[in-house]
């Protein structure tokens, strides 16, 4: 039993699907991945322990409790979803009214405020969690909302592409201007910080919004009216579900692994930033031309998938590029002179996350039409916010792994003569810095090769 249609169900070439409103999907992920997410991934576990002040215990643990938090929320935000009517629809309004929180919050969690460690820890733990709630109440209806705009399985591969290409655009455009901005602000680190949370923060309420208005419901889910905790259950008997979980949790590992350690990479390993030929690359510059790649080939994957035969076949084609060239990286010699080699690796690797990106969330969409018609009501809220979950569990997770394991390795803070928390230099040993190097090389590898594995398994063979 599949949603009813309220429009033509053909919407391919021709169809009343504009580009306007594509490019208005693309800007929710923009405000949402491109912004927000992104700097959360590769800002926040240098910024908690380098600049705010927290201990590599304490980032660990504020990321693991964030987990556990998302584990309810995330589900209970789904089926919420599902069961919402408004004038605006089912999943839009959430985006609208939520765009604006998201922003604040947002500029909060970037600020540092004048306290001791209690009230610090208080701060970070309190705003990190409002944060996560916020993102879900935003990001499941988003991803929702691609069960809903079409019923055509080459417009979901397109409306897929379209967020990912405004994902890692806008990624691109927040970390390669991210150095420069901050010597434009001036001022102390947590200054820099503060002021660009504010104005990043405006950009992803302005996107949200756009998101929110541009786009439009076509098809209306065969809802469960009343909450019942058979959906739960059904979802742990939806086989496709288990397997394309295990792999968006994998898939954030990979990428949440890489983005984590970079700063500490680029500040230990390399020695700071890197000036060639005027261009400043620190660790947020350096992400950025993995973030241009994934923006092209996040575009290519359609016909990429297209020209494989399926979007299975596709998905381990990619997962292996991740993985062959996360090993080489392994191997470059630790010296700011190979920085040319290094960020070709980057980009070759993100050749593969670019392809297999718009790939997770279209499959998200084909689960959803898979337990329609199984159950004979819809649950795509509930089995999109796993994939919501799944980002932010595997994002932060391996965030918090990477403050472990450099704890495990020997690094070690201390204080500052202002009496404040910083990571102590003379704990930067070679243990510590071949843990880092094996943090954004080894460790992604092995999560690709397991994707590799999970995605044979994957039942649905389109």
């Amino acid at each position: 039993m599949k949603n009813k249609v309220t429009t033509p169900p053909s919407l391919g070439e021709g169809s009343g699907v504009g580009l306007s409103e594509k490019i208005g999907y693309a800007l929710g992920d923009a405000a949402a991945g491109g912004i927000t997410w992104k700097i959360m991934s590769i800002a926040f576990p240098l910024f908690f322990t380098n600049v705010f002040g927290l201990s590599f215990a304490d980032t660990a643990t504020l990321m693991l409790i964030a987990r556990m938090f998302d584990v309810v929320t995330d589900p209970l935000m789904g089926s919420l979803a599902d069961r919402t009517q408004s004038r605006w629809g089912t999943y839009r309004p959430w985006l609208i009214f939520g765009a604006v929180p998201l922003g604040l919050i947002f500029a909060l969690l970037l600020y540092t405020p004048d306290l001791g460690m209690t009230g610090k820890r208080i701060y970070a733990y309190t705003l990190y969690l409002l944060m996560m709630a916020t993102y879900t109440a935003v990001n499941v209806p988003y991803g929702s909302l691609l069960g809903v705009m079409t019923d055509d399985d080459n417009e979901k591969n397109q409306f897929s592409s379209f967020r990912m290409v405004g994902a890692y655009a806008m990624g691109f455009i927040t970390l390669l201007s991210f150095p420069y901005l901050q010597k434009m602000v001036g001022g102390t680190e947590a200054h820099q910080y503060a002021v660009l949370g504010a104005g990043f923060g405006l950009l992803a309420t302005l996107g949200t919004l756009a998101c929110g208005f541009l786009t439009k419901e076509r098809l209306k889910p065969v809802r469960a009216e009343k909450f019942s905790m058979k959906q739960f259950a059904d979802l742990f008997r939806n086989k496709p579900w288990i397997y394309l979980t295990l792999i968006g949790i994998c898939t954030n590992f990979f990428n949440g692994f890489r983005y984590a350690v970079a700063g500490y990479m680029l500040t230990y390993c390399l020695g700071g930033e890197i000036t060639v030929s005027g261009l400043i690359i620190n660790y947020t510059v350096f992400m950025t031309f993995g973030e241009l790649t994934c923006m092209i080939f996040g575009g290519v994957s359609p016909k990429f998938t297209a020209w494989i035969g399926s979007k299975r076949k596709a998905f381990v084609v990619a997962a292996l590029i991740c993985a062959v060239f996360s090993v080489a990286f392994f191997f470059v010699p630790m010296d700011p002179a190979y920085i040319w080699v290094m960020v070709a690796l980057v980009v070759l690797t993100s050749v593969g996350v670019g392809l297999y990106s718009p790939l997770l969330w279209s499959m998200y969409a084909d689960v959803a039409d898979w337990a329609t018609e199984k159950n004979g009501t819809s649950s795509t809220g509930l089995i999109f916010s796993s994939g919501t979950m799944a980002q932010k569990f595997g994002t932060a997770i391996s965030g918090s792994l990477v403050a472990l394991f450099l704890g495990i390795a020997g690094a070690s803070m201390t204080t500052d003569e202002m009496g404040n928390s910083i990571v102590d230099p003379a704990s930067i040993t070679d243990s510590v810095l071949t843990m880092i190097w094996s943090l954004f090389s080894l460790f992604p590898a092995v999560i690709a090769l397991l994707m590799v594995l999970l995605i044979k398994k994957y039942p649905i063979k389109k």
